[in-house]
Order: C-alpha cells, then structure tokens, then sequence
C-alpha cells in the first residue's frame, strides 16, 4: 500500500483567496510518496467532510494550474437541434436519435447519437462517452452523420478522413444493441467534434474557446465537451437525470475522469484503462509503465504547458491521481483494466484506488475494503471497485458487459 506523504508548502498558499499564487514548479517540495488528499495544500489536516468540501475547491484548481488547465465557463444556451431520428432502431426496440448540440452561440456543434430502449417504465439511466471513430461507425443507419474532420486510422478511414466504407466497422466496441437491451440508453460522440487528436492544429471547438479566452489542454477541452452534453441531456425526458454514467477508453477514459471530478451531475464513472494521466500514477513504480515524459513528449497538447515541467520531477507534484479519484466521492468509481495493458499500469490504479479509500470513509461511504484484492475477471470493491481480465488495451462487448453488471449494482433497485 502507498503512503502518504505530508509535503509541507507553508509561505506559498494560506487560504484558497491565494489560490492563483501557486508556486513555480521548481519551487514546490519533493515528496517521493504520495501526497495525502486529506491535507491542505499548506500542511494542514482535513478532519470533517465540511473541510473536504474546501479541500476539493483546492485540487481542482491545482489540478487546473499544474496539469490539465482550466475548465472553461463560457455563458451561454445550449441549442439542440435533432438531425435524424430512427424510432424502429435495432429492430424496432429502440429510438436513435443523432442531435446537433450547440453549446453557445458562435461555437460549432457536437454530434449526439443517443439510443433509447423503447420497453421501459419511466426515466432511464444512460451511459455518456466519446468515442474514437464517429457515430456513424458505431451503428449501420446510413443517415447518421460521417465526420468530415480528421479521424484516427481504422477501417475506411482513407487519409485520416472518415468513408462510408468505415460505417458501422465499430459496433461491437460500443455494443449499443445488448447495452438497451439490458435497459440502458447510450450517448455517444466523436471526440474530434470538440477537438481533433492532431499535435499540431487545434480545431472543432477549441478555436470557439481561444476567442472566449481559454486555453486548457486537449484533455479538459475533451472533458468539457462531456460537460455540454450533459446539458443537454438532463433536457430529454427519457433520461434519469440522476443516473448518468460516463465512460472513455484510453485517452478518453482520462478525459471521463477528469469530467466526472469536475462535474457533479455525473453520478457513475468507469474510466476503462485510463493510465498515465488518467486513473494510474505519475509517480510510477512500474518500469513497463508510460510514463509522465513520455506522454508529455507523444501527446504535447494533451496536458497544459505547466505539466510538461514535471517530467523529470514527477515528485515535485503537490497530488497524484488518487486524488483525482477522491474528487469523486461518494459517487460510484469502477477502474477496468487488462492483465497484458501494462502501459496502462493497473497495479498503480489499483494502488490509487487504495489511496482515495480514506477520503471516501470520510464520507462514511464503503470504498474498497481491507480484504478487497485484484482477481482477474471478478469485480472487487463496492463505491470504490476494479475490475481485471486478460487480454490486451482495447475495449470490447465483454467490458460492456461488467460496466453494465456495476451499473447495475448501484442502480438496479431503482429501475
């Protein structure tokens, strides 16, 4: 089990008014263990949950400053305007519905496919994510939109555009139809429409947002985007607003994570082999692991130019991922990973959900218990839980399936 570390930062920071005085990096202790999410980041203890209330002011900023940068806040109506809508999806047990979502006036549209079950009695939960390739990938419907932006090499993509030849290539990555059918909607969009994965250009959203005057790495664009469409999603009637889960995979399961510590609304969270950046360590003891200057070298845009200070002095860092986790008590987290993705690190997720344990006690909430392990293809843990199979980083209909059994877990007695 990780220690804590109690990194002493006394003359930098004394309340959270002083919270845009944060120390250049070089100035900040080394603390080689990991620092305790229930100190302040002046030393002090946080005894009550009132005080963890203060505390979790005080980690998202430091998150925002040191790694991923701000969350915007940009004033505005959300627009939604449905684009095409099936009401015989997957058989007639469905409605898909692809919907243009307008954050603010002046700022380009995300394309949101949403699946509804058809037999359900009253409000359903739904599973919110980005995905990879496009919506059209995801489904056969051959009026659901193709991306006309760069996209990830995969099947029909040509170029880094997506074809028609692409439609539908990606079904059993999401595996929406067994998803409704278990009584789950699902929301999905491409990841590209708030910015394309390119090191070099900046485009989708992220221009809209330069000219708002914000700046924040990929991730945090990526995880703000989340964020609009669960605007629009707690406007549709036949989603529970009180059941919303996100999952990402990857990449996108950092950017879930950072979604759900930052939004509230989100009541469920399943980051699926997140990683460095993610649900894993910076401070790594695993050699096989990515490490935080390798992904700063490969993915430059990803974290904001502050992180890339710490890449040969992760110690230097005044949290670390656990407390990230923490920022998401009490609500459900469930970390999946896979026994051969060792540059995903599991080991070290496992370890930081150990770490956020204390906060959720706090809380008075089951996180992980003392005799919870890591065993492959069995989910321990209760609010707090991990789930480990073999296999290699990719997600599939089997992963869907233990999302779907945690979900149901927490949510069953209310469906």
């Amino acid at each position: 089990m990780y220690r804590f570390m109690i990194c002493l930062t006394l003359g930098f920071l004394t309340s959270l008014a002083m919270a845009q005085s944060f120390p250049a990096v070089s100035d900040l202790p080394r603390c080689t263990e990991l620092p305790d999410p229930l100190r302040f980041f002046n030393g002090s203890p946080v005894r009550t949950p009132e005080e963890w209330q203060r505390r979790r002011v005080e980690l998202k900023k430091l998150f925002e400053h040191y790694m991923y940068g701000a969350l915007p806040s940009v004033a505005g109506t959300i627009r939604a305007e449905v684009t095409h809508e099936d009401k015989e999806a997957f058989g007639g047990s469905a409605v898909l519905r692809e919907v243009a979502v307008t954050p603010a006036e002046g700022c380009p549209p995300l394309y949101l496919l949403l699946v509804l079950p058809k037999k359900t009695q009253g409000p359903v939960p739904v599973f919110l994510g980005m995905n990879f390739s496009g919506n059209h990938s995801l489904v056969d419907d051959p009026k659901v939109r193709i991306p006309a932006s760069w996209i990830y090499p995969g099947p029909g993509v040509e170029n880094h555009r997506a074809t028609e030849k692409s439609r539908g290539s990606r079904k059993d990555v999401w595996a929406i139809d067994q998803t409704v059918r278990r009584g789950y909607a699902v929301a999905t969009f491409y990841n590209g429409d708030v910015d394309p994965d390119e090191k070099e250009h900046r485009n989708g959203m992220r221009p809209f947002l330069k000219s708002q005057g914000y700046s924040p790495g990929t991730i945090m664009a990526w995880a703000w985007g989340l964020m609009r469409a669960v605007d629009y999603l707690l406007s549709v009637p036949e989603i529970d607003a009180q059941r919303i889960a996100i999952v990402g995979h990857s990449r996108l399961g950092k950017t879930a994570l950072v979604a759900a510590a930052f939004d509230d609304r989100i009541a469920l969270v399943i980051p699926h082999q997140s990683g460095t950046g993610g649900a894993a360590p910076s401070r790594s003891k695993n050699p096989k692991a990515e490490t935080v200057a390798r992904i700063n070298t490969a993915f430059p845009h990803w974290f904001n130019d502050r992180f890339k200070e710490f890449n040969e002095q992760v110690d230097r860092l005044p949290f670390d991922q656990h407390a990230l986790i923490a920022l998401l008590a009490p609500r459900p987290v469930l970390l999946t990973n896979a026994e051969e993705d060792q540059w995903a690190n599991p080991d070290g997720q496992f370890d930081m959900l150990r770490a956020a344990n204390p906060v959720y006690r706090l809380l008075g909430v089951d996180g992980l218990g003392p005799e919870d392990r890591p065993m492959q293809n069995r989910i321990v843990g209760n609010k707090l839980a991990y789930f480990l199979r073999p296999g290699p980083h990719s997600m599939t209909r089997d992963d869907w399936l233990v999302f779907l059994e945690f979900a149901d877990r927490h949510w069953l007695s209310r469906r």
